[in-house]
């Protein structure tokens, strides 16, 4: 199994396949927009900017189950980060990290790997690296920053 066996929601509703990132180093992040790492959007677009070309892609999929810090709806959400952050990478619809709701791809990538003590995501901003091969390399707390994780991106492009 690998991270290419799920679909997540676009932020049109629509179903999108994982395949479609096949051969690409990934990022996937849960984000927040009030949250007081929500200025690393500023450093995610930065690296996504750097290796895009390279075959770096960043998923981000905001989640309101840490204090509420994700309000409002999918639209909402989107146009906020492009408009202070200029975000372009991809966000998808808002989703559920952890308990009863969560989303499969999360339940995938907590199984593989583990946070300090816990599977569960502790808060927004969590990132998880994922190889071209689709395993997940690395799962990174939400104040590790972008930059701090720049070296292994580029090590697994």
């Amino acid at each position: 199994m690998s991270i290419y066996d799920f679909s997540v929601k676009a932020r049109d509703g629509s179903d999108v396949s994982l395949k479609k990132y096949e051969g690409k180093v990934l990022l996937v992040v849960n984000t927040a927009t009030g949250c007081g790492f929500t200025p690393q959007y500023k450093g995610l677009q930065e690296i996504y900017d750097k290796y895009k070309e390279k075959g770096f892609e960043i998923l981000d999929f905001p989640c309101n189950q840490f204090a509420n810090q994700a309000p409002g709806n999918d639209e909402e959400i989107h146009t906020f980060c492009t408009g202070r952050f200029g975000i372009t990478f991809p966000q998808f619809a808002k989703i559920d990290v952890n308990g009863k709701n969560e989303d499969p791809l999360y339940t995938y990538l907590k199984s593989e790997k583990k946070g300090f003590c816990t599977s569960k995501i502790k808060w927004n901003f969590t990132k998880f690296l994922i190889a071209k091969d689709g395993t997940v390399l690395k799962r990174f707390a939400p104040t590790d920053t972008p930059e701090k994780i720049d070296a292994y991106i580029a090590k697994a492009l």
